[in-house]
C-alpha cells in the first residue's frame, strides 16, 4: 500500500512541475536498455541548449541521417599530366639557302640601290661616290666600302664594259672577296677522345644569347648529336628556365643550380662532367649577358674559362652579337677578344633592319669569321653562314 503511495505521489509530481530533482531518482530506478541510455518512442530525447543534462522542452530529436559514402572504386583517379613529346628538327643542311627569302627582304634596298647605280649605263664620279656611301651606311665601314669601290671601278675600266649584267657580276665577286670565303668556319662540335665538344656562348644583354644557345643545340640533334646544355646564366632565374625548356623540347639535359646567383664557373664545370660522364657529343655553355664596360663581370667570364679548361681546353668561344647595332656591336665585339680567345661569331636579327656590311665589318676588326646567322624568331631559323648565298641573297637574283 505504501509503494502504491509512493508511485502516485511520484507521478503527480511529475505532471504537476515539482521539483525536478526526483527525476533523475526515478530514472535510475527504471531499467535501462542495452547500451544504458534511456529511449523514447522515436529516439533519444533532447538535451537542453546549454548542455547541462536536464530534461528538455519533451520534444524529440529525430535521428540524424546516415551521411552517403561513395565506394572507394568509384572515385576519379587523378589525370596524369601528358608526357611532352621530343621534337626532331631537320637537320641544318641547306638551311641558309632555304631562309634567304629572309635575307633578300631585309637588304633589298641596299642590293636595289648598288643594281640602279649600275644599270643607269653612265658610272660617273657621282655614281662611284653614291655607291660608296651606299656601302658606308649599310655598316661595311669606310675603308673596306672605299677598297670596294676602288677595286670595282678599276675593273670596270680594265674591261672596258658598261654592261649592267657584268658590272653585276663583278661587284658579286667583289662582295665575295670582301666578306673572305676561305676564312674557316668550321664549327669544332664533335666528340673527340674521351671528351666531348665544349662550345661557351657569350655576350652582351639583348642579343638572343640564351635563345641563341637553344637554336644550336636543335641544329645539332637534327644533325644526329647527343647535347647537354649548361645554364651559367645563373644571375638570371628566367634564363635558365629559357634554356630548360628549349632543352626539353629536343630532349637535352640541362645541368642548372637551383639558387639564384650560384657560381657561374661550378656550373660550367659540373656541364662538361655530366658531358663527360653521359659521353654526348657537344656540351653548349650559356653565360651571363655582360655589360662590356663591366671589368668585374668580363674577368669573372675568364673565369670560367679557366675552370672548364680543368677538363681540356674549350673548342669554340662564340660571340653573339646583335646584327642592328652596328658600330656599337664592335665595340663589344673588341673587348670580348680582349678576355677570351673568340673563335667565331654569331649575328642575330639578321633578318631584320640590320644592314649586311656588318658580316664585313665585323670579320676585319676582330679577324675572326661569322659562323653561324640567326634569321627570325622561329626555333630553327639559325644557319651555318655562307658567302655565296648570303651575297646572292642581298643582290638579288
Amino acid at each position: 500500500m505504501v509503494e502504491d503511495l509512493l508511485i502516485a505521489l511520484g507521478a503527480v509530481i511529475v505532471v504537476g512541475g515539482g521539483t525536478a530533482g526526483l527525476v533523475p531518482y526515478f530514472r535510475r530506478r527504471r531499467s535501462l536498455p542495452p547500451g544504458g541510455q534511456p529511449q523514447g518512442r522515436a529516439g533519444t530525447l533532447e538535451r537542453d541548449a546549454q548542455g547541462t543534462g536536464q530534461a528538455g522542452t519533451g520534444t524529440i530529436a529525430p535521428p540524424e541521417p546516415a551521411v552517403a559514402q561513395a565506394p572507394p572504386d568509384l572515385v576519379a583517379p587523378p589525370e596524369k599530366a601528358p608526357e611532352r613529346l621530343v621534337e626532331k628538327p631537320p637537320p641544318s643542311a641547306g638551311r641558309l639557302a632555304r631562309l634567304r627569302g629572309r635575307l633578300a627582304r631585309s637588304h633589298t634596298a641596299i642590293g636595289s640601290v648598288l643594281l640602279n647605280l649600275i644599270s643607269s649605263g653612265r658610272l660617273d664620279e657621282q655614281s662611284w661616290e653614291d655607291m660608296e656611301d651606299t656601302l658606308i651606311g649599310a655598316d661595311m665601314g669606310v675603308g673596306p666600302a672605299r677598297e670596294l669601290v676602288e677595286e670595282l671601278r678599276t675593273q670596270v675600266k680594265v674591261a672596258g664594259t658598261s654592261d649592267p649584267a657584268e658590272v653585276r657580276d663583278l661587284l658579286r665577286g667583289d662582295l665575295i672577296a670582301m666578306i673572305n670565303p676561305e676564312l674557316d668556319r668550321t664549327l669544332h662540335l664533335d666528340r673527340h677522345g674521351d671528351r666531348p665538344s665544349v662550345v661557351l656562348i657569350v655576350g652582351v644583354n639583348g642579343t638572343g644569347k640564351t635563345t641563341t644557345c637553344g637554336k644550336l643545340a636543335r641544329v645539332l640533334v637534327g644533325d644526329g648529336k647527343s647535347v647537354v646544355l649548361g645554364a651559367a646564366d645563373t644571375f638570371r632565374a628566367a634564363a635558365a628556365d629559357q634554356l630548360q625548356t628549349w632543352g626539353d623540347r629536343v630532349g637535352a639535359q640541362v645541368v642548372r643550380s637551383d639558387r639564384e646567383g650560384a657560381d657561374p664557373a661550378s656550373v660550367a664545370f659540373e656541364a662538361v662532367s655530366v658531358g663527360i660522364a653521359e659521353g654526348v657529343d657537344t656540351v653548349i655553355v650559356d653565360t651571363a649577358g655582360r655589360l662590356h664596360t663591366k671589368t668585374g663581370l668580363m674577368d669573372e667570364l675568364g673565369k670560367i674559362k679557366r675552370v672548364i679548361e680543368k677538363h681540356g681546353s674549350v673548342d669554340e668561344v662564340l660571340l653573339v652579337l646583335d646584327a642592328t647595332t652596328g658600330q656599337n656591336g664592335l665595340r663589344q665585339a673588341r673587348v670580348f677578344a680582349e678576355v677570351v680567345d673568340i673563335t667565331g661569331i654569331i649575328l642575330t636579327k639578321l633578318d631584320g633592319t640590320a644592314k649586311g656590311g656588318i658580316v664585313i665589318q665585323v670579320q676585319r676588326e676582330l679577324g675572326v669569321p661569322v659562323k653561324l646567322v640567326g634569321l627570325g624568331e622561329g626555333p630553327d631559323d639559325l644557319a651555318f653562314f655562307d658567302p655565296e648565298v648570303f651575297v646572292d641573297a642581298i643582290l638579288g637574283d
